[in-house]
């Protein structure tokens, strides 16, 4: 109602910043704002055909909570999250998960992003792998009005998740145009 069928602005963050790019690709007009933190563009058949035997032996891992604090230390998830973050785990079918991944690590941006009108911020850390920051240029080569900011000494998703005021505030910063 208020804004012609579009929303004032979307975000994601890696798996969920794939479907924001997604969406500015099927979308031209789906938003004013889109905010993308370290969403992979960069398919990678080796990775997509190993996901199935790796996960499909070590599914049970993931459900220990022994296993899911590694797991949580190597992605830089805060022990205040914790819980959370096994819960959400633990809620994950073997399926799901294998689908999940699998479709992570072959999404690649399509040529239809390049049409997207949207204010688009893309953010990777300085420490994230390459091809996460081959990802983040990827997208912001495709889109006119995209601002790239490479975050230093960061790793992946680390600006939302660990620094989530900072975030909130770019957040605001980047609606206050409107």
């Amino acid at each position: 109602t208020h804004f012609g069928g579009q929303v004032l602005a979307i975000g994601g963050l890696s798996l969920g910043g794939q479907i924001a790019v997604e969406m500015l690709s099927q979308r031209k007009d789906i938003c004013r704002y889109a905010l993308i933190e370290s969403a992979l563009v960069k398919p990678s058949k080796l990775t997509a055909a190993m996901i199935g035997p790796t996960f499909g032996m070590s599914y049970g891992l993931v459900k220990q909570k022994w296993f899911a604090k590694l797991q949580a230390d190597y992605l830089g998830i805060p022990r205040s999250l914790f819980d959370d973050y096994f819960r959400d785990t633990c809620g994950i079918t073997k399926q799901n998960l294998i689908a999940f991944l699998r479709a992570n690590s072959l999404y690649s941006v399509k040529d239809s992003l390049a049409n997207c009108l949207s204010e688009v911020y893309i953010f990777v850390g300085q420490r994230e792998n390459q091809a996460m920051q081959t990802s983040a240029k990827k997208i912001h080569e495709k889109l006119q009005r995209s601002f790239l900011q490479i975050l230093p000494g960061m790793y992946h998703g680390e600006f939302s998740i660990n620094y989530a005021d900072d975030y909130v505030q770019k957040v605001k910063k980047i609606l206050k145009k409107h």
